[in-house]
């Protein structure tokens, strides 16, 4: 049966509230959550991104469920700082965390005043960083020189087991590429076709461990109001790759936005005020072969969707 998770927005969400909320989440019957790791929103109108290592050992230490998180390692973040945090989460919450790891975006990257590099040199960045945390978490003592520099490092504090570290992709050549490393691939929702392709091109390169997906949907009792929810807080979703990657500030993501029509924002955001309808489109998603789902709804306030959640969680593994 699907796992289906709650996404915890760092983005929208004050670090206060978004722990009652995914403790709220626990109790409304998801099977567990992850959330992203951001520097700064992508609209000025979410106004909050609260630093995801603080939260999620907060949020582990009130739940009972497992929590992933969204991680860039090898800019703002060195590795061996990382593999630290990531052993130490580990080692107070065993079998709990995850990380999905990718090559970032300049949005959270560019404070660091290094040079944005292209994607291709972000890839190998990313492949370098993956090999450093992973020798970290086993207890070697590592040097390293190359797209990131390493003098002598060792993490003291270890767990009995290290977590699982995946990769996210967007694209079917990230995906095979990741396959090469990941111990499971998380991707965000796109058009059907392009999903098949991502997890087409990760399990044929030998890609192991789950395949997970995160879905964007706004609820409200009415359409036009989850419509409206959508527009606010989400508009910016019409965005795809490469723009997103090189915007290095809000501001810069509204001038990219511009005008949305509603078709756009439909495509990019599940919107929906009925729970069986949404729950059928979740199923649909789901049934391309993911074994995973984490559900963003993406309000500010998460409550009414919380509410409805003891509904939409059965209604989606009953029909995927």
């Amino acid at each position: 049966m699907v796992f289906i998770g709650f996404h915890a927005s760092h983005e929208q969400i004050p670090p206060s509230a978004l722990l009652d909320a995914v403790i709220a989440a626990e109790r409304a019957g998801f099977d567990g959550a992850m959330c992203s790791d951001h520097l700064a929103p992508w609209l000025p109108e979410q106004g909050e991104s609260g630093f995801a290592f603080s939260w999620i050992a907060a949020a582990l230490a009130r739940t009972r469920f497992p929590i992933g998180m969204v991680n860039a390692p090898g800019q703002r973040y060195h590795p061996a700082v990382v593999a630290q945090a990531f052993a130490t989460l580990e080692e107070m919450f065993p079998g709990r965390f995850w990380a999905a790891l990718g090559s970032g975006e300049a949005m959270n990257e560019h404070v660091t005043g290094d040079p944005w590099p292209p994607k291709d040199v972000r890839t190998a960045r990313l492949g370098e960083t993956v090999q450093v945390i992973r020798r970290l978490l086993a207890g070697e003592e590592v040097s390293h020189d190359g797209l990131v520099r390493v003098h002598r490092a060792r993490v003291w504090s270890r767990p009995s087991q290290p977590p699982p570290l995946f990769a996210t992709a967007v694209s079917p050549e990230t995906a095979a590429w990741a396959a090469s490393w990941a111990e499971g691939l998380a991707t965000v929702a796109q058009e059907p076709a392009a999903l098949r392709r991502v997890i087409d091109a990760y399990r044929s390169a030998g890609g192991r461990g789950p395949c997970i997906l995160q879905v964007h949907l706004s609820w409200a009792v009415s359409d036009a109001e989850a419509l409206r929810i959508a527009r606010e807080q989400w508009r910016q979703g019409v965005l795809t790759p490469p723009v997103t990657w090189d915007l290095e500030q809000p501001e810069e993501f509204i001038a990219a936005v511009g005008d949305v029509d509603d078709d756009a924002l439909r495509a990019a955001v599940l919107v929906d005020h009925d729970v069986r309808s949404l729950a059928a489109r979740i199923a649909d998603l789901v049934r391309l072969g993911f074994d995973r789902v984490y559900l963003h709804h993406v309000g500010s306030e998460q409550s009414g969707f919380l509410a409805v959640a003891s509904e939409l969680i059965p209604a989606v593994k009953e029909l995927a």
